[in-house]
């Protein structure tokens, strides 16, 4: 209304809305809707959080939420990566806990606002916090049960046969193989799961059970995996150990369980025409495992690691090993070689 459009000597009645207020002065007001018995850590600056929230203004104006895009909110807190307001609110918070932090301006969107958020706005946050980590984080192993006899522990090379039930730190049940009903197999130490596992199944015993926290730069990373694991996700791990095979020592893809023939040639190239091709090495090989005087590395295509070993002795590469080959390959450092 122009003020040329009030006559003189005029009474005026005003309807108004109170829609917020705040004082320059106000921090951030912080109210625990929920917070879990077991909080064994709070948040503190640098953590990583992936939280869901809702945001609205003082009257109940919906402006935003983290549910609706069917995906957490990630950050890092007390480094300046969100407004002021919600970086001091996100300190201090249990995994799991709900809390409303109601930001006022000059810690929020300032006069400006941004988007659908009105300049000067105070602005309301219900969040629930999923879970959090530290860059500088290693897993967590917490050991359930162990059996009276628990000597042999896991180490690189073994070939491991596991249960595991696998979720997130907030109970989310992402894959089991209980529910598949058949175990999973790995060689330790070879790549075959995420560093975090791999370390959180060493110096583990047949029968027992332990739980792995798994932060993601030791798991699935910002990443995660499509449709399966979300990123930057904790992950939590409750394991049995079903069985262990022992490995070879490290570098070994097979092993000799005593002396070695001194004419070893001669007894692979069973013809006697001075040359072993693939199918004599394959057989040979086999059956010296099978009568215990040999060992593969176990967990791996035992087919594969004799093509190789056949491989590394012919020198020439013309698919066949001569005695002249086989002593040349005899005199260095025996790995995978005879």
């Amino acid at each position: 209304m122009a003020r040329k459009d009030i006559p003189g000597q005029a009474s005026l009645v005003f309807d108004v809305a109170l829609l917020d207020l705040h004082n320059p002065k106000d921090g951030i007001s912080i109210e625990n809707k929920v917070v879990p018995e077991n909080c064994e850590r709070r948040s503190q600056s640098g953590d990583f959080l992936r939280y869901h929230y809702n945001g609205t203004l003082l009257d109940g104006t919906f402006f935003d939420s983290s549910y609706s895009r069917n995906r957490t909110f990630d950050t890092y807190i007390g480094q300046g990566y969100v407004i002021a307001g919600m970086d001091e609110g996100l300190l201090g918070v249990c995994i799991g806990e709900k809390r409303r932090i109601v930001v006022p301006p000059h810690l929020g969107y300032g006069e400006e606002g941004r988007g659908n958020i009105p300049g000067s706005a105070v602005l309301v946050f219900d969040i629930h916090v999923i879970d959090f980590h530290n860059p500088s984080d290693s897993i967590s192993i917490t050991s359930h049960y162990k059996p009276p006899d628990c000597s042999v522990l896991s180490k690189k090379g073994d070939y491991l046969k596991y249960h595991y039930n696998a979720s997130l730190l907030d109970g989310t049940l992402l894959d089991s193989t209980w529910n598949l009903g058949k175990t999973y197999n790995i060689v330790l130490g070879s790549g075959q799961v995420v560093l975090g596992m791999d370390m959180g199944l060493r110096e583990m015993c047949v029968g027992e059970k332990r739980t792995v926290i798994i932060p993601p730069h030791l798991g699935y990373g910002e990443a995660g995996v499509d449709g399966e694991v979300p990123g930057s996700a904790v992950l939590v791990f409750d394991i049995e150990l079903l069985e262990l095979v022992a490995g070879l020592p490290e570098g070994y893809m097979f092993i000799w369980n005593g002396e070695v023939s001194p004419n070893l040639f001669e007894e692979i190239d069973k013809d006697g025409d001075g040359e072993v091709l693939l199918e004599e090495f394959s057989e040979y090989i086999h059956t010296q495992v099978a009568s215990g005087k040999g060992k593969l590395a176990p967990g791996f295509d035992a087919e594969m690691i004799v093509k190789n070993m056949f491989t590394n002795q012919d020198r020439n590469g013309d698919g066949k090993v001569t005695a002249e080959e086989f002593k040349l390959k005899d005199q260095e450092a025996k790995h995978d070689e005879l």
